[in-house]
């Protein structure tokens, strides 16, 4: 595990500045999302990831459109749109209950869920506290608890000052800090040098009081042992990328450990790949899409 640290603290810390939204369709406000409606048919909603927007998913709504009705969702205060609802306090939880909101506002019936990163996360805490919201999950590199990346002993309650000061650092940066900080991690989170040029511009975008309460929030959220309760199908993806260092038989066993205890649980690792599958294996990711759907 030591080998994978420098990589996972990365992971973590980035998660709290990238992101996108894609802008098809018309846009329904609300007081914590805005969620953008392309296609007809069978619903997917798509979730992005911390100090994400949709556009993140530009491609995959290309691919959907036109045989599923497709629900983007946007987090206020990411990637430029407005802070609304999430000007203060929690942010995870209270996008778990707006999306169930949306989903119930809107009778989706039992739509396929889909999250990257924090969406990811999510898409989880979703079908754990409204079963009834979610078909089927796919969840694109996330982890039912992120802060076990720093240490196996770590829990919600220990992580709490660490995370606190994470928290607030990030708050009190200068913005030109925050975005010199973003261009000298972004490349460890995703290869391809179109998507770094996106995410870059979505995270300095981004509040940074808004990254930092979600980042906050996802450290001291444990949902492992909620796993069990979950009866969702669901799918994980995660990326494995040889420049980073760590043995393909570590990441395997990483993501496997992390979703021991989810009944069912599929796993697939997308080689020659970072953070952001959908950028650095767009081909590899539309197949998993496509099969995952299926």
């Amino acid at each position: 595990m030591c080998m994978l640290m420098p990589r996972f603290r990365f992971f973590i810390m980035v998660m709290a500045i990238l992101a996108a939204c894609g802008v098809f369709g018309r846009a329904h406000a609300a007081d914590r999302i805005t969620v953008t409606v392309t296609g007809k048919g069978p619903d997917v909603v798509l979730i992005p990831g911390l100090a994400s927007s949709g556009a993140v998913w530009d491609e995959t709504v290309k691919q959907l459109a036109p045989t599923h009705r497709v629900h983007v969702v946007q987090v206020a205060g990411f990637a430029g749109a407005p802070v609304a609802g999430n000007a203060e306090g929690p942010v995870v939880a209270p996008l778990v209950e707006a999306v169930d909101a949306y989903i119930k506002a809107n009778h989706l019936k039992l739509p396929v869920v889909v999250g990257h990163s924090m969406g990811g996360f999510t898409g989880l805490l979703l079908a754990r506290r409204h079963p009834e919201d979610v078909s089927r999950l796919l969840i694109v590199d996330s982890l039912p608890f992120f802060s076990s990346l720093f240490s196996p002993a770590a829990t919600a309650e220990s992580m709490k000052p660490q995370a606190a000061a994470m928290r607030d650092a990030t708050i009190a940066m200068s913005a030109d800090a925050f975005a010199s900080q973003q261009a000298m991690t972004l490349p460890r989170m995703v290869k391809s040098p179109d998507g770094q040029k996106a995410a870059l511009a979505w995270s300095v975008a981004s509040s940074q009081s808004v990254v930092a309460r979600a980042l906050y929030d996802l450290l001291t959220t444990d949902a492992r042992a909620d796993l069990p309760a979950i009866n969702t199908p669901t799918t994980l993806l995660y990326p494995y990328d040889p420049a980073m260092g760590a043995p393909t038989a570590m990441i395997d066993k990483t993501y496997a450990d992390a979703y021991a205890g989810l009944p069912g649980v599929t796993l697939k690792r997308i080689d020659d790949s970072r953070h952001f599958i959908m950028f650095d294996q767009p081909k590899a990711f539309a197949d998993a899409v496509e099969t995952f759907l299926k």
